[in-house]
């Protein structure tokens, strides 16, 4: 039997998590949200006060940490941590764990394992070029770094942090550098992705058109 795999692409603010959620809910099929996984990494090297530039440390902690995505909640050595993983800290410094080969090896095999046995709709930055080169359908969602910004920071004030437009827009771009040059699997659009771009659209109408494409829709 095979099973559906939807990728889903794109940078941070993009509405990537938001619309494969939606996606997964109106299509009843499993949601795998691979950012949450390396912030839940990112927050234990924070916690642990690993320096975010030794390596050797955080890969050693990635093959001993537990790390699970399981109905819409992120685990994190058997203890949910959807809110901790959401801290700017954590939004910081995401991208130079996850740039790390080996902890990308390591995340990416907990990853493939969950997409073998059931329909999935997988979000990240190199679903469709590297961790499911071979998904039914590659969707590379876009916006403007100044709408993704704006995004990012109304979430996290709706949250109660403090921060200020700017401090997220810096970190927007920043993250689009790391995530961009990475040598190993960087935040490229695979050649046969569907690339969208958010900058004016609701997410229902991204959710709309995705669904009308897997319908055999434009």
């Amino acid at each position: 039997m095979s099973y559906v795999q939807i990728a889903v692409d794109g940078p941070a603010g993009s509405g990537k998590s938001t619309i494969a959620k939606k996606i997964a809910e109106r299509l009843n099929i499993t949601y795998i949200d691979t950012g949450a996984m390396y912030r839940a990494l990112t927050y234990k090297v924070l916690i642990n006060n690993i320096d975010i530039e030794n390596e050797d440390a955080i890969i050693e902690l990635a093959r001993k940490s537990k790390i699970e995505f399981l109905q819409d909640n992120i685990y994190l050595d058997n203890d949910i941590v959807n809110e901790e993983i959401r801290l700017p800290k954590v939004s910081k410094n995401v991208s130079y764990v996850a740039k790390i080969p080996q902890v990308r090896k390591i995340l990416v095999d907990v990853q493939r394992k969950l997409a073998l046995n059931q329909d999935v709709v997988m979000d990240g930055r190199d679903i469709g070029t590297y961790v499911l080169k071979d998904a039914n359908l590659k969707i590379f969602l876009t916006a403007t770094v100044e709408e993704r910004s704006r995004r990012r920071y109304s979430e996290l004030k709706n949250k109660g942090l403090d921060v200020t437009f700017d401090d997220v827009r810096k970190d927007i771009i920043n993250r689009d550098k790391i995530d961009k040059e990475r040598k190993f699997a960087p935040l490229i659009e695979a050649d046969d992705a569907i690339v969208i771009d958010t900058t004016d659209l609701s997410v229902e109408d991204v959710v709309d058109k995705i669904t009308s494409i897997l319908e055999g829709g434009q």
